[in-house]
């Protein structure tokens, strides 16, 4: 099977030894997105919601990059340091997203890279 590396500088670049996303076949995968600042590498300010904006933000262009859309995820993980956050978490994605939503699901963990609150993997299928 082919696979397909996908890069943009529109969003961070990866911090280890992996990929923005991966396209095999018509499926991506789309490696986990936290609020790093794509130009400065710096973890957003501004709290949890600027948090969540900027890595849905990091999301959406390495899917554009990937010549599809938020539209085109069919499943999301969500990860966030307190489950406390996962009302304002489906209040903003509703931002992003419309339905019919992608399934999804929401772990809370201890700790993410940079000291992140909040990180988004995705699975996307392409017509």
């Amino acid at each position: 099977m082919i696979r397909e590396i996908i890069s943009t500088k529109s969003a961070p670049s990866a911090i280890g030894p992996y990929s923005q996303a991966i396209r095999a076949g018509s499926t991506v995968y789309l490696s986990g997105q936290i609020a790093l600042d794509p130009e400065t590498g710096h973890l957003v300010e501004g709290g949890f919601d600027a948090q969540v904006h900027r890595a849905f933000r990091n999301l959406r262009a390495v899917a554009e990059a990937a010549g599809g859309s938020l539209a085109h995820c069919v499943k999301l993980t969500l990860f966030v340091t307190e489950l406390t956050n996962f009302p304002r978490v489906n209040d903003i994605m509703q931002e992003y997203f419309a339905a019919p939503y992608p399934a999804r699901s929401t772990v809370e963990v201890s700790g993410l890279p940079r000291g992140a609150a909040f990180e988004v993997e995705a699975v996307m299928v392409l017509d």
